[in-house]
């Protein structure tokens, strides 16, 4: 079974102003469907074939390097559309608020130190929010289109929340200014699917 692009809930400008239709049309119709297209390439033929991204992703050391990059950026994207939305509310309730306060002290804190690993990851790649094995949460960010499912990964576990700092996500509106578009993101986090995440 081929890999396919995912469909969006919303619609290309939904996200205005915090993220701009454009970079939206290129980033998921362009950039996303080159990872589908050269995924499906690296793994025609391969064991890899008839497993789950997950999957893949979960033994990812034992595959080419175009299975990792592009296997990676399927499963990001994937998820980063799912977790954004056009009403967003301010911050999550429930269960995940809970969590958030008891592992990183407050709703703000987290925050900042989110911010922080989606501004100082060095060129290309993400911040995530993921659950360890031990159920607690931590904020990490990994290069490229790594992430912390990744069996390579400094951090592992399963990223419910994830910010793409690469600069096709933001460089249209927000140019060199990623602080800027960090911030944005804020404001477009469907809290509802990342606390979904959370409770599987």
């Amino acid at each position: 079974m081929a890999f396919e692009l995912p469909k969006l809930s919303y619609s290309f400008n939904a996200l205005e102003p915090q993220i701009d239709a454009r970079t939206m049309e290129i980033h998921h119709g362009k950039h996303h469907q080159a990872y589908v297209t050269n995924l499906n390439n690296a793994t025609a033929g391969t064991e890899t074939e008839k497993q789950t991204i997950e999957q893949i992703c979960q033994n990812i050391s034992k595959y080419p390097m175009a299975v990792r990059n592009n296997g990676g950026g399927h499963f990001n994207h994937s998820l980063f559309w799912n977790i954004l939305t056009p009403n967003a509310p301010a911050a999550p309730s429930g269960a995940l608020a809970d969590a958030i306060s008891a592992d990183f002290g407050s709703f703000d804190d987290f925050k900042s130190k989110f911010s922080a690993a989606a501004t100082t990851r060095f060129g290309s790649g993400w911040a995530w929010l993921t659950k360890n094995s031990a159920g607690k949460l931590e904020v990490s960010s990994t290069p490229n289109q790594d992430n912390p499912l990744m069996d390579i990964a400094e951090v592992k576990g399963t990223p419910i929340l994830g910010l793409d700092v690469w600069e096709h996500a933001y460089y249209l509106n927000y140019q060199n200014r990623r602080p800027d578009y960090i911030t944005a993101f804020w404001s477009v986090i469907n809290w509802d699917e990342v606390a979904k995440r959370f409770a599987k």
